[in-house]
């Protein structure tokens, strides 16, 4: 079975598509232009988490003794689920677990600190030449022949420049890797401190919020999302809505119907369909009128010579003697067939021009049948009934026994010899009623069953005569009960068997 894939459902899926095709093109682009790797990652608000860490850590580690920076490092790396170690720039590891092994790879980022400009030495007012003491930093202010000195504070480019930070992803087993330069006070040292490296490691990208952070980005892709859904919505909404519609009415036309309408008040191309559509419907509802009413016209004209054909022939036959009678009796079948012909026409002409006068009413549905049964059945044809008693249905009694009279008659004629004929009826939900005309015969081709209700159409090509009528008997049965507000199908039954379905509204 074909699944069917709404059309609303292909539109919004292609737009998301879109936004993610167009979402790697813009990342490739900007990648390539500005040279992007990892480290576009831990810039913005992920590099101030990361930076705010690494404070953290080294105000912990400057607090406490040398001997508890490990169990500090273990502490801290809990409570962010990630792996802290720290390393001096020259790759000797100074905390954090030993048994991690670091790759080369990021070893050789935390050595290129050694490779970097150092900070150029602060000269004193009055004291040229004079390189940096500790007590710069940290000390009181010195006396100088031209007053106080102390030595401007300039960040550290280790620190603060655009090395401060790196990112390094290994595989086997995948891991990332971010280092942080930073200084520890460690007490008791004289000097300031050399700068050091803090390595936080992950196995996601995550890095528990510190490294990339994804709940920003999928805020802003569902609202992009959503607004994009708002914006297409009603476009989306008004071309499904249109193309239902034109297809709804298109079906219409196929299976015979040619009043439906579609509305073509939009200004663009679906508006047109709809205009050509109505103007299409409305040709085609001209021509079928217009060839019953000829066929009708037609009939009726017959009648009369037909009439005086079969008064002459009776006139003939009192005054034929005994050879000429097997002629006049010929003679007089032709005339009888082509009266059964016209009469059939009549009957086709007058139920499918005539809708809009036919009066339906409640009419008791067991009566009708049991009067059709009466009529076209005998003693020698097995016919069983499954009849509710009072049930109801709107409907024009004539019309409505001609049509079953008319399905009735095609079942005796092709499979009264091959097992019962069952005419069931059952009341389907509130409003319709299922009339069923089932017999057990051989059915008839798939290829056929789409044309059976066309008016002259017979399965038999050669249209012998004693192999069925003219080909109007199913097609008057159709125009029937679309009179009645009904709909007719039929179906090949299994394993064998013929049925014809007739929906009527429930009175």
């Amino acid at each position: 079975m074909k699944v069917r894939f709404p059309l609303y459902s292909k539109i919004l899926l292609w737009l998301v598509l879109n936004f993610v095709i167009l979402a790697l093109i813009f990342f490739v682009f900007v990648s390539g232009q500005l040279h992007l790797g990892l480290d576009f990652l831990i810039a913005g608000k992920a590099g101030e988490r990361i930076q705010s860490v690494s404070e953290v850590v080294s105000s912990s580690l400057s607090e406490a003794p040398r001997t508890r920076w490990n169990e500090i490092l273990q502490r801290l790396g809990s409570s962010y689920h990630v792996q802290f170690l720290l390393y001096r720039n020259d790759g000797e590891q100074l905390a954090g677990d030993e048994s991690t092994s670091v790759p080369k790879a990021v070893l050789n980022n935390v050595m290129e600190n050694r490779r970097l400009p150092q900070p150029p030495e602060q000269v004193g007012v009055g004291e040229p030449g004079r390189p940096p003491r500790p007590e710069d930093d940290f000390g009181p202010p010195e006396a100088g022949p031209q007053g106080p000195l102390r030595r401007p504070v300039v960040p550290d480019p280790l620190l603060t420049g655009p090395h401060s930070r790196f990112i390094v992803h290994t595989s086997d087993p995948s891991q990332y890797w971010v280092g942080v330069r930073m200084k520890v006070d460690v007490p008791g040292r004289p000097g300031p401190s050399p700068p050091m490296t803090l390595l936080i490691m992950s196995r996601s990208l995550q890095g528990g919020g510190l490294f990339f952070d994804f709940v920003p980005w999928i805020g802003v892709g569902l609202g992009v999302l959503v607004v994009s859904a708002l914006l297409w919505f009603p476009l989306v909404r008004g071309i499904t809505r249109s193309i239902r519609e034109i297809t709804r009415a298109s079906e219409e036309v196929a299976a015979g119907n040619f009043e439906v309408r579609v509305k073509d008040g939009r200004n663009d191309e679906l508006g047109r369909l709809g205009g050509s559509i109505n103007r299409m419907t409305e040709r085609l509802a001209g021509f079928v009128s217009g060839q019953k009413r000829f066929l009708g016209d037609i009939a009726h004209e017959l009648c009369t010579p037909i009439a005086r054909v079969q008064m002459a022939l009776g006139v003939l036959e009192q005054r034929a003697n005994s050879e000429q009678s097997s002629y006049v009796e010929d003679v007089r079948e032709e005339v009888q067939h082509m009266s059964s012909l016209v009469n059939e026409l009549l009957s086709f002409s007058k139920a499918s021009l005539e809708p809009a006068r036919i009066k339906l009413k409640a009419v008791d549905l067991k009566p009708i049948i049991d009067q059709v049964i009466h009529r076209e059945g005998n003693t020698e044809v097995n016919i069983q009934t499954e009849i509710a008693e009072h049930l109801q249905i709107m409907a024009e009694p004539d019309l409505l026994h001609r049509a079953l009279a008319n399905v009735l008659r095609n079942a005796v004629r092709y499979a009264s010899e091959a097992g019962p004929i069952v005419i069931s009826a059952s009341k389907e939900g509130a409003n319709e009623v299922l009339i069923s005309i089932a017999d057990s015969g051989s059915g008839v081709p798939e290829a056929a069953i789409a044309q059976l209700f066309d008016p002259f159409y017979r399965i038999d090509v050669s249209r012998a005569r004693e192999t069925g009528g003219v080909g109007l008997g199913l097609a008057i049965v159709k125009t029937c009960v679309e009179s009645c507000g009904g709909q007719v199908s039929c179906r090949n039954r299994k394993p064998s068997g013929f049925e014809v379905l007739v929906r009527l509204k429930a009175a």
